[in-house]
């Protein structure tokens, strides 16, 4: 496996020396943990709608969302029942996907089990160390609704947490190092430990966020 020096020249060499504006933004714990949970509950369902649609035509339609879902408080998104849910996919300007309308309201459930127990779904993620992010996306996965495959990263990244993305790109540099031995989407749980191993390794070589990396990574 190569060490970080070499994805941070290679890096350079095709996108030129100044790394730092190809970045993905990031928050503060402290950002992230005062976050409320209608806020990670509107970006839930955002991304969960977002899967599999293109992302634009998700992004208009969201302000309706917002207003028909009463700026998802998690409390009125989780009481409601599915003859609820169905009128509320009669209204004009919404995308008409039963399943994910009720993951909606499983997420926000879940949500609400979060404030309960952690102070909420930003505590949650917070508090969660970078070098064992993987399995964040795992319990996301398990505790969520419609959160496996790519959405949990793709949450994180979008929340500001700091998460390493494995995108087609990153996939193929880490099978080229020797981490994996494939690319597709779908990865064992061992992949993603030796994945979380091999930029665990990067991360204490560079003291750089995990997505910063990611992303260097994808430009080899």
């Amino acid at each position: 496996m190569k060490d970080f020096d070499w994805i941070l020249h290679r890096a350079q060499d095709l996108k030129g020396p100044d790394l730092i504006h190809y970045m993905p933004p990031l928050e503060s714990n402290e950002a992230l943990a005062q976050r409320s949970s209608a806020s990670y509950l509107s970006l839930l369902g955002l991304r969960i709608f977002r899967a599999g649609l293109k992302h634009s035509v998700v992004d208009d339609k969201w302000p309706i969302f917002e207003q028909v879902f009463k700026g998802f408080n998690p409390v009125y998104v989780a009481s409601l029942s599915d003859e609820a849910l169905e009128q509320h996919m009669l209204q004009p300007g919404l995308i008409k996907h039963w399943g994910k309308m009720k993951a909606l309201r499983t997420n926000a459930a879940w949500l609400l089990d979060l404030e309960r127990e952690q102070g909420g779904f930003g505590q949650y993620i917070a508090s969660w160390p970078v070098t064992d992010i993987v399995s964040l996306w795992l319990d996301m996965k398990k505790k969520g609704a419609q959160l496996g495959g790519r959405s949990a990263p793709a949450l994180l990244r979008m929340a500001g947490k700091d998460t390493f993305n494995l995108s087609e790109d990153v996939m193929v540099q880490l099978r080229a190092q020797g981490v994996v031995d494939r690319v597709e989407d779908s990865k064992a749980k061992r992949d993603l430990l030796a994945i979380q191993a091999a930029f665990n390794q990067w991360h204490a070589q560079s003291g750089l966020p995990m997505s910063h990396i990611s992303r260097m990574l994808s430009f080899t």
